[in-house]
């Protein structure tokens, strides 16, 4: 029997539908235990390809024949070769993941959110391998995009599926954890590229500026994309409501968790910002307002489809960044529960400006691992 590859595309539906999904890790445990793929029912196990070189037993006790195995390494060649092995040891349904993690990581699933008030939709492209959300709006034959990943052509056939021309391109905020693909896209398209002025600061590149008041029409008035100032993961960071239903929330606030401010080394001056973003300017908002934020942190936020999102009063309720009412408490759970700082994120801050143009196996080789964006109570 020829040892099957899997796609990328095949093993998202899997992860999204919450399909049962056994994986066989052979990467080295230090860079398991950094990052992994991860979903609602996946069940993902760890062996060393060197261990398994010679036979496939140290895996046996973890695995069923005829069950099955989908294969993964770090580009897809290791991969390939346990597979191989574990076929020739009798196991009947074995795959490789086509490309390995690095492939994972640039993968980008589209699930639909909505439709829009007078016509249009509104998207959400989840980056399994990263955690990265971006959006993509379109009516009467135009379309924005929030958050825009490296991965431009995505959106591109995407929108050439959908009959709409790209229009508009925004980021909420400088990311340091990912490079943008916006500027690169409205270039390519003749769009229009927005990023808030005090994020901009330093870049060498031109821009529209994203100012709370100029909304960004798309299509026939029919969506509004309004900007609200709310800084604290950055100090330019904002968010969008878009047809009065949906506010996308950038960095500042996630499902299960809240920004961190420390990714331009300013934590004790901003945290005091994404105080005031969370404890007062959103709670000025609609309570059923759906937050779609730009990461997720835990494969359990992946609902329906893959889709991430929640309403605004739900996470006044239960997200546990929001829960802290004392200021000074807040400060110190903030600045006491910073995760490390995501790899290469001073060049990916750098390349965001323009300063760098990194080749592209480079960018992705920057963007290895997981995100780390979101400060958890």
């Amino acid at each position: 029997m020829t040892v099957q590859t899997m796609t990328t595309e095949e093993l998202a539906k899997k992860v999204v539908n919450h399909e049962e999904t056994l994986i066989l890790d052979v990467r080295n445990t230090d860079e398991f235990d950094e990052w992994k793929i991860e979903g609602g029912k996946v069940d993902v196990i760890n062996e060393p390809y060197f261990n398994l070189l010679d036979d496939v037993q140290a895996v046996d006790k973890n695995l069923q024949k005829d069950k099955e195995v989908i294969v993964v390494c770090a580009k897809g060649n290791s991969s390939q070769m346990v597979a191989e092995e574990l076929d020739k040891a009798g196991y009947t349904d074995v795959h490789s993941l086509e490309g390995g993690m690095q492939a994972w990581s640039e993968h980008l699933e589209p699930t639909k959110v909505a439709d829009l008030n007078g016509g249009g939709s509104l998207y959400q492209f989840v980056r399994l391998g990263k955690g990265c959300l971006s959006y993509f709006i379109e009516s009467n034959g135009e379309a924005a995009i929030v958050d825009t990943n490296r991965m431009i052509d995505i959106y591109e056939n995407f929108a050439k599926e959908k009959g709409v021309k790209i229009k508009y391109l925004i980021d909420t905020h400088l990311h340091a954890d990912h490079i943008s693909g916006g500027k690169k896209l409205a270039d390519k398209v003749n769009g229009t590229y927005y990023l808030p002025p005090k994020d901009a600061e330093e870049v060498t590149f031109d821009y529209s500026p994203l100012e709370e008041g100029n909304d960004i029409v798309v299509g026939e008035t029919t969506v509004k994309v309004q900007p609200i100032y709310s800084p604290g993961h950055t100090i330019g960071s904002t968010s969008l409501i878009i047809d009065d239903q949906y506010l996308l929330t950038g960095d500042i606030l996630f499902v299960e968790s809240i920004g961190r401010p420390d990714l331009a080394g300013k934590a004790e001056d901003w945290v005091g910002d994404l105080r005031e973003t969370l404890y007062q300017r959103y709670k000025d908002l609609s309570d059923d307002l759906v937050v779609l934020p730009a990461h997720y942190s835990f494969a359990k936020e992946l609902g329906k489809g893959g889709q991430v999102s929640a309403r605004l009063g739900d996470l006044y309720e239960k997200n546990a960044g929001l829960q802290v009412e004392d200021e000074e408490k807040f400060r110190k759970m903030v600045t006491d529960n910073l995760p490390p700082q995501p790899n290469e994120y001073e060049r990916i801050r750098k390349t965001n400006m323009g300063k760098e143009n990194p080749e592209d196996e480079k960018q992705r080789e920057m963007e290895t691992g997981p995100n780390r964006c979101a400060v958890h109570g």
